[in-house]
């Protein structure tokens, strides 16, 4: 299993020398990729769950890139209706070539209202807008002379480069436990990618994207990946509650190594980590004792 960290781009963490820092550091610890989240505006009513303050996703890893050489660069996820499809891929196209082809691109289509009616998406459209967004995205990575015709993008008779370092474009992590997600990862996610999903959850969704990819011919279902909320227990702690709903990972090392190794017998490829941390220095200090005394035995 390969274990990625959150870096808090938003919430109570969000500056940006504990964002650099976290980075740095979790590439000197050998966790594999570090990822953020995404949100234009705050709405108010969501304050206590965001935070005030929240990075640009795209803008932060490009940062990121430039002060790490190894981690892959991820988005946990990238609301794709939100930003014009044609920039959003010039944006990640830039960023994989030169971040020497490390971006992963989680992707979601929104579950803000108040949030997307700030960006002018209608919300009832933007799985529509998500799916044509990414057809779109995919075409200006892949083709020498890129044409599109949809409802909500339309070009042709241009040029776009740079093209994505990794071919044919970087790997698509499908976000959400949703029907509609379900059938967005099943239909083009190289991964799916759900946030504090319990082990019989993750099994149920992975047989129905199974089921999806049989019925229309897909021979290899996508990775399983997780991102969840975690907290490395001293004797006496007790477990904190999610800001996203869901199972947290909490307790001493040893625990932890019994929870995730049930997620890796679901068959999770990939465990993205947000630790669950009152200031930088506790930050730190859990991804240190992860990577010196829960990853190692995990085998």
């Amino acid at each position: 299993m390969n274990f990625g960290v959150w870096l808090p781009n938003c919430r109570h963490l969000a500056t940006p020398d504990i964002i650099r820092g976290a980075a740095v550091r979790a590439e000197q610890l050998g966790y594999d990729s570090v990822w953020v989240s995404d949100h234009v505006v705050v709405p108010h009513a969501n304050i206590v769950n965001f935070g005030e303050t929240v990075f640009d996703p795209l803008v932060t890893l490009a940062v990121v890139a430039g002060a790490t050489r190894r981690v892959r660069l991820g988005t946990t996820v990238l609301i794709v209706p939100y930003r014009n499809a044609v920039v959003t891929a010039k944006m990640i196209a830039s960023l994989d070539a030169l971040s020497g082809g490390r971006v992963v691109l989680g992707i979601g289509a929104g579950w803000v209202a108040a949030e997307s009616a700030a960006l002018g998406v209608p919300f009832a459209e933007r799985g529509a807008m998500t799916d044509e967004y990414l057809a779109a995205m995919q075409e200006l990575w892949t083709s020498r002379a890129p044409s599109f015709a949809g409802k909500y993008t339309r070009f042709g008779g241009l040029v776009f480069e740079p093209k994505p370092l990794q071919k044919p474009h970087p790997p698509i992590w499908v976000g959400g436990h949703s029907r509609a997600a379900l059938r967005r990862a099943a239909r083009l996610g190289a991964a799916w990618h759900p946030i504090n999903r319990p082990p019989a959850e993750l099994q149920a969704g992975q047989a129905e994207i199974a089921r999806l990819c049989q019925a229309s011919g897909r021979a290899t279902p996508p990775a399983l990946t997780l991102r969840n909320d975690l907290r490395v227990l001293r004797p006496g702690q007790s477990a904190p509650a999610s800001t996203h709903g869901g199972r947290v990972l909490a307790g001493e090392p040893a625990a932890l190594v019994e929870q995730i190794g049930e997620l890796a017998a679901c068959g999770v490829e990939h465990l993205v980590l947000e630790f669950l941390a009152a200031d930088g220095r506790e930050l730190d200090a859990q991804m240190a004792v992860f990577a010196e005394r829960v990853r190692p035995a995990l085998g």
